[in-house]
């Protein structure tokens, strides 16, 4: 227990910031989860502008720091790598 009031503010700090990002990683998992999903269907949709907002949030959540920059790149190298593959045009 924080018997400091500036450690009881730390506390406090904490919470909501730790509440804040756990609703932002789950927002991004579940973007991602939605774009593998698209993929992975017979129909394919509007599978760029699902690409597009996938990728927005991704870079948002890099620079934010919620996920690392490496993260953010590997996730979109691949989940575009799957793309290219489910439109017909890798290689």
């Amino acid at each position: 227990m924080a018997n400091h009031i500036s450690a009881q503010k730390r506390v406090r700090e904490t919470e909501r910031r730790t509440a804040f990002n756990r609703v932002a990683k789950t927002r991004l998992r579940n973007q991602i989860r939605a774009m593998r999903k698209a993929l992975a269907a017979k129909e394919h949709g509007d599978l760029n502008a699902v690409m597009a907002s996938t990728f927005s949030l991704l870079d948002k959540a890099a620079r934010k720091g919620y996920i690392k920059q490496g993260s953010a790149a590997r996730y979109k190298s691949r989940l575009h790598a799957r793309l290219k593959v489910a439109l017909g045009q890798a290689r």
